[in-house]
């Protein structure tokens, strides 16, 4: 008689069980895999990665092109143009991928089957890594392809394992792939695809140039026609002030340290540039998943 009582308890206290719930739920590899099905089946999704590869070969082609007929045409040295506007491409991939599931609705389902929200916001960014991945690589392989047109007219070849090509083709693959992962931080924490998206272009694009006018326009003719002293120590804060803005910081990831920086900036250089740009990831990313755990997800 005290068997069935017995086995009533522990079936109680197991349901009771914190542990034995979680590890009931849904684990990091399913929500990972769901993660990536909702993404690659958004129509958006497609039409902004075609887009994307379309720009990079499209302006590669043409910039590769244009400069063909300088005698010291290097066909490496144009691989960068079709990645820096392409960016915006995956940078807009990621916001969609970040604002989806409250555009449409769909986050009380996520969250109601997945409770731990900051596991969700993990898988969400391994999946939009994974196709942002993708996407960069075949824009990457679109800028090759915009090049060798104008290498053939000269009667020069494509080297892709000397010289800079190995590492502006990593780090443009990589500036590529930061900025899906910034317009998903970006997404995820503002969550609303408008403003979003104004956010992300405005911190990428368009700050940038409104504080190299802001400062033109707050400088005086005298100051403006007045030579700045020369030498290495001389920084100019608006161009150091740039060279930090994510923008910047990731296309110094498509250059050599050969190269160079900006005049009258530090020069940051590929890791350097690199560096700052992962804190730019990461920043909207951690707000997000803060905003995840501390406030409710209307």
């Amino acid at each position: 008689m005290s068997a069935a009582p017995a086995s009533a308890a522990s079936a109680q206290s197991a349901t009771r069980d914190p542990a034995a719930t979680t590890r009931r739920g849904p684990t990091l590899p399913r929500l990972v895999a769901s993660e990536w099905t909702k993404l690659v089946s958004l129509r958006s999704t497609l039409w902004t990665a075609a887009v994307t590869v379309a720009v990079a070969f499209t302006v590669t082609y043409l910039s590769a092109n244009a400069s063909s007929g300088d005698p010291g045409f290097d066909p490496a040295r144009s691989l960068p143009d079709g990645v820096a506007l392409s960016q915006l491409g995956t940078l807009v991939l990621g916001v969609l991928a970040g604002t989806a599931d409250f555009r449409t609705g769909a986050f009380r389902s996520t969250f109601t089957a997945a409770p731990r929200r900051g596991r969700v916001l993990a898988a969400r960014t391994i999946a939009t890594a994974g196709v942002g991945a993708v996407v960069a690589l075949l824009a990457v392989a679109a800028t090759v392809l915009g090049v060798v047109p104008a290498a053939r007219s000269r009667d020069m070849s494509v080297d892709l394992a000397g010289g800079s090509a190995p590492q502006v083709l990593l780090g443009s693959w990589l500036m590529l792939l930061g900025m899906a992962l910034l317009g998903l931080g970006i997404g995820s924490l503002l969550r609303r695809t408008v403003p979003a998206m104004v956010a992300a272009l405005a911190l990428v694009f368009v700050l940038p140039v409104g504080i190299s006018l802001g400062a033109e326009m707050a400088m005086s003719p005298t100051e403006m026609m007045a030579e700045s002293p020369a030498g290495p120590a001389s920084l100019d804060p608006v161009s150091t002030v740039t060279a930090f803005l994510p923008g910047d910081a990731a296309f110094r990831m498509t250059t050599t340290a050969d190269d160079g920086g900006v005049d009258g900036a530090p020069d940051l250089g590929p890791w350097g540039g690199g560096l700052v740009f992962a804190a730019w990831i990461v920043l909207p990313l951690a707000g997000a998943t803060l905003r995840l755990r501390t406030r409710d997800v209307t």
